[in-house]
């Protein structure tokens, strides 16, 4: 998780209301001697409540990130996603991936007030502002080829993905002057899902989940988070995510560069460009009418301009877009 990503600003006690039996699992983590000293909430996420430790003791202070799962929907699903999560954390321990170490992890709130799980903090922070668009572009490809390209032991391996809608389930924006492009759309992700060559996807891959700091004035990536979601399956699909980030977030060209970006790294699509348009198009879907589940985070973090109007027009250029070069 990220240095300095989003902090609230606002320290809470730490013996504040929900936190009792958890700080006191967390502190048994801890080192002898080490104690929690304060407690910062980290914005940005909705999934989760994120909160950065800080810790002191007889040596040098350092901070930990403590995700707990609180809305009911996901304490549900908690034993299963933050399960992988630790062993996704675990797997790539080692490798080339930056990624959070694992400190602890309770997914049944066995012994804390929520299902948690407990990791090092990463440096750096998560980058959505429209500087140097490009230049991070390439390394969001860079990075997803890598991720890719990775042998991962069929015992190690993670679940198959998910499709995240269905033609059924999508909702076609109020007043959309476009009913047929939506309607097309629609009729594509209607067919089985296309053949494809299964891989290692982090599933939700996007700007929001990946940290950025500096090499002088050059970006480079420190960490990538938020592996609860890791999936087997096609390389499009992680493609088709960061893209439909990429042009809700900073329009609809930014969205469509990354594929090109992604091949230039090494990256391996579908080369029939029919199949990979049902990936496109299945996960942009996901996102209608006006993608407010993750505007909400990233208006957040400083981008006060993606409002629900905003986002609907890119959503449907975005599939315009998509059907001009791959339909």
């Amino acid at each position: 998780m990220a240095e300095g990503e989003g902090a609230a600003g606002v320290k809470a006690a730490a013996n504040a209301r929900n936190w009792g039996r958890t700080r006191a699992w967390v502190e048994r983590k801890l080192p002898p001697g080490d104690r929690i000293r304060a407690v910062v909430a980290l914005r940005g996420g909705w999934t989760s409540r994120m909160r950065r430790l800080d810790i002191e003791g007889p040596g040098a202070p350092y901070s930990l990130v403590l995700r707990s799962f609180v809305k009911p929907f996901y304490v549900k699903h908690a034993a299963g996603l933050l399960t992988r999560e630790a062993g996704i954390l675990g797997l790539l321990a080692g490798t080339d991936v930056p990624v959070a170490t694992l400190w602890g992890v309770d997914a049944t709130a066995e012994h804390c007030d929520h299902p948690s799980l407990l990791m090092s903090l990463l440096p750096g922070s998560v980058r959505l502002d429209v500087d140097d668009v490009e230049r991070r572009t390439g390394l969001l490809a860079r990075q997803l080829a890598a991720l890719h390209a990775m042998h991962v032991p069929e015992r190690d391996r993670p679940r198959a993905y998910e499709a995240w809608t269905s033609p059924e389930r999508v909702r076609v924006p109020v007043g959309t002057a476009r009913p047929e492009l939506w309607s097309r759309a629609v009729d594509v992700i209607r067919r089985e899902p296309p053949a494809h060559r299964p891989r290692f996807l982090h599933r939700d891959f996007h700007p929001g989940n990946v940290l950025f700091g500096a090499d002088g004035d050059r970006p480079v990536i420190t960490g990538v988070v938020d592996w609860v979601e890791t999936s087997w399956g096609p390389a499009d699909l992680d493609v088709a995510h960061c893209a439909t980030a990429l042009a809700l977030l900073h329009g609809v060209p930014a969205g469509m560069r990354l594929v090109d970006d992604y091949l230039a790294a090494g990256g391996v699509i579908s080369e029939n460009p029919a199949d990979h348009l049902y990936w496109r198009l299945l996960d942009a879907l996901a996102f209608a009418p006006d993608a407010e589940k993750v505007a909400g985070p990233w208006r957040e973090l400083g981008r006060e301009d993606l409002t629900p109007a905003v986002l609907a027009h890119r959503l449907e250029e975005y599939l315009q877009a998509l059907f001009g070069r791959y339909g």
